[in-house]
């Protein structure tokens, strides 16, 4: 992606944007990672997820003529800023203010002021928090749209909500609170329509993910990592567990790449640690996601061991290089339906799997072309972006 900064008075008023601005929504992602993605010179955390949703989404957008904003967190660029057709508005910066009186001011009122600056006729925002509640009740103050998409399979889960962190309470009764006043709940799977409807008695939509394709061209024996495991370092994304696999195949090499968390310094110490006992594995820390698609396209297979997911990112980025996934988690039973890896049970099932793709040849390139074919059949980005466009033009 463009790293050009543009000036922060720039507006959308090129031909094509003015043309559609009156008969087309307006849409702002309110996400305070995103920059990340799209402007990772500007923020090096290398976080990905939903960051790298609402980026490849709001490009997408972009790219057609909408007018697209996004709501993220100040490092210092200037309000307005401008990145591959985004404009951002920054909320505040994370170390601003006063312990707990912050959560107020400058958060809450930073927030409030960077979504009245973006003015767009629909917000959107995704994860389970505190957010979800703030932006819907700035929207339905405001009479704007707010849509929301679920990042996980917990999001639909009122008593395994994983983000809430120490204001758990309050965070849960936004987040409610805010599933109730968003005009529109999309979902990844089936599974979540139905845990949705279940435990929350909403309807939702299913939209899958928008997919940046990948470099697929190296073969079996050009590729240079064994196994491959891309996620932030948190516990529930289960290190441990790939780091047990590694000990069943001291002849893999396996790759882990990911940064910390909020709160979660030690814990990512703790497995940076782990991982350098090993010589097997290799520990990258925190990548850019303009530089993590350069790892798929090395790794003969790509292993995810988290307890609890939505559709994995990382899954259509291994498929679109032609990575078979081996993973705990199996997304409306994708992976088994369509051959495009293997489901597994248990740490030893794992480095079965693991063991057997990285050594048979045949049985990967046979895997290979499946994943990419899956990935033409159902992501490209017209395909995807329908769900998209359909809700967020309706009234």
């Amino acid at each position: 992606m463009s790293s050009v900064l543009r000036a922060p008075e720039a507006r959308f008023d090129s031909p094509a944007a003015t043309r559609h601005e009156a008969e087309r929504p307006s849409i702002c992602f309110v996400g305070f990672s995103n920059l990340a993605v799209l402007a990772p010179q500007v923020d090096r955390s290398g976080a990905s997820g939903e960051p790298l949703q609402h980026t490849l989404l709001a490009t997408a957008l972009a790219r057609r003529g909408y007018r697209v904003s996004m709501v993220v967190l100040d490092h210092g660029q200037p309000d307005g800023a401008v990145w591959d057709g985004v404009q951002t508005f920054k909320a505040y910066a994370l170390e601003a203010g006063l312990p707990v009186l912050r959560y107020v001011h400058p958060r809450w009122t930073g927030l409030v002021s960077a979504l009245s600056r973006a003015d767009a006729d629909v917000y959107y925002s995704s994860c389970a928090g505190g957010l979800v509640g703030q932006v819907g009740m700035f929207c339905a103050r405001r009479g704007k749209r707010f849509v929301f998409r679920t990042a996980s399979d917990a999001d639909c889960k009122p008593n395994a909500l994983i983000c809430m962190g120490r204001w758990y309470r309050r965070d849960k009764w936004l987040y409610e609170r805010g599933l109730r006043r968003a005009s529109s709940v999309l979902v990844q799977s089936v599974h979540q329509q139905e845990l949705m409807r279940r435990n929350f008695g909403l309807d939702s939509s299913i939209a899958g993910l928008v997919v940046e394709r990948g470099s697929s061209e190296r073969e079996f024996g050009e590729r240079d990592i064994d196994a491959l495991w891309v996620s932030n370092m948190r516990s529930v994304k289960r290190p441990d567990v790939l780091l047990s696999v590694a000990d069943r195949l001291p002849k893999v090499s396996f790759h882990m790449v990911g940064g910390s968390t909020l709160g979660a310094g030690r814990f990512f110490e703790t497995v940076k640690a782990q991982a350098a006992s090993r010589s097997n594995v290799t520990f990258h820390g925190a990548v850019a996601y303009c530089n993590v698609s350069a790892f798929y396209s090395r790794a003969r297979v790509f292993v995810n061991t988290s307890d609890v997911e939505g559709f994995p990112n990382t899954y259509l980025q291994a498929w679109s290089s032609g990575t078979p996934v081996v993973a705990f988690f199996d997304p409306d039973g994708v992976i088994a339906r369509e051959g495009l890896g293997a489901t597994v049970r248990t740490a030893q099932e794992m480095s079965e799997a693991v063991r057997r793709l990285t050594s048979d040849e045949s049985e990967w390139e046979a895997t290979r072309r499946r994943c990419l074919a899956f990935i033409e059949r159902h992501y490209s980005e017209d395909v995807v972006l329908q769900p998209y466009l359909q809700t967020f033009h309706c009234k």
